[in-house]
């Protein structure tokens, strides 16, 4: 999905950096981005290969950025990187275990952490605006979760966790980067610190099963109940769950589900989360109230299922 991204951000005109762990990869993408520049001569594209489950590599990352984009942070900032190791719980290893969480949990934490406080408190301080030609667009951050944020299921207990702790993270940072939008149109300051002049928006993304690489992948330690659990599920295209991420984006929503199913899973667990429509999420809530009634006993009808035909399922420990 985010070479997809790539793509389409970069046919509206956007100047791209793209991070990944292999500068094989890299290239291919940035080929690929570069192929649909809506302006080609004038947009600049590069990458930098880092392990952004590294604390010091995320700082690495912006520091590099910043300096291509000629010393300044960039304006948004996605973060995308993630992978899923299903498996049944008691089979997988507690290292892998812990690198689903680094992956899929710690990567946007670290990178939220240093972005945030760049945006925040740089280390050249702002100049107070006296009067600007335009105001100064709104910094996106952007976290990328999982439909599976919403409800776990057998099999990806190693992995929906951290997409859950995504979405916890979202809420968090929407509602505290209020303090510093608010304190940007304060009078009466007392830190001595001058507000950024631009409000910060966050937002996170929700994609449902994504046909890919990645996922063919997935598909090959996956448990049996797992495939039946997800048999009827909507499958995607690279470029649909980008596109769909997008156009949410670009609504101003908070929370973007990719497809319908995860727009109904979103609506059945929003709880205090920030709406993105208050009409339309308070009905879809009441929707989903009902529908859960029928597909959640069909869920666990399937996995009780399969253990009363199948039996005990053949012990294999740290088989991930």
């Amino acid at each position: 999905m985010g070479s997809e991204i790539a793509r389409l951000l970069s046919a509206r005109g956007a100047n791209l950096i793209l991070v990944a762990r292999t500068a094989k990869n890299l290239e291919t993408a940035l080929a690929h981005a570069k192929s649909h520049a809506k302006n080609p001569t004038t947009q600049r594209f590069t990458y930098i290969a880092a392990d952004v489950t590294s604390e010091a590599e995320n700082a690495r990352i912006l520091k590099e950025a910043t300096a291509w984009n000629n010393g300044r942070m960039p304006e948004i900032v996605w973060c995308i990187a993630g992978s899923s190791v299903p498996g049944l719980f008691i089979e997988t290893s507690t290292e892998t275990l812990r690198r689903q969480m680094e992956l899929n949990y710690f990567a946007s934490a670290y990178m939220a952490h240093k972005t945030l406080q760049a945006w925040f408190y740089p280390e050249v301080p702002y100049k107070p605006q006296e009067k600007a030609s335009a105001p100064e667009p709104p910094r996106k951050f952007i976290m990328t979760s999982s439909a599976l944020a919403f409800m776990n299921i057998a099999g990806y207990s190693a992995y929906s966790p951290a997409k859950a702790a995504i979405r916890s993270l979202a809420d968090g940072l929407r509602s505290e980067v209020q303090l510093y939008n608010a304190a940007r149109r304060s009078k009466t300051g007392t830190t001595g610190a001058t507000p950024a002049p631009f409000d910060v928006d966050i937002h996170v993304v929700f994609p449902g099963s994504i046909l890919s690489p990645g996922f063919e992948n997935e598909n090959k330690t996956k448990h049996p109940v797992s495939f039946e659990l997800e048999s009827s599920d909507p499958k995607q295209t690279e470029l649909e769950a980008a596109t769909a991420a997008i156009k949410g984006l670009e609504g101003g929503d908070f929370m973007t589900p990719t497809n319908w199913l995860v727009h109904l899973m979103r609506w059945g667990s929003i709880s205090g989360s920030q709406r993105n429509n208050v009409v339309l999420d308070t009905i879809g809530a009441w929707i989903a109230t009902i529908v859960w009634l029928i597909m959640v006993p069909d869920l666990n009808g399937k996995v009780w299922g399969w253990g009363k035909k199948n039996g005990m399922p053949v012990f294999r420990p740290n088989a991930q």
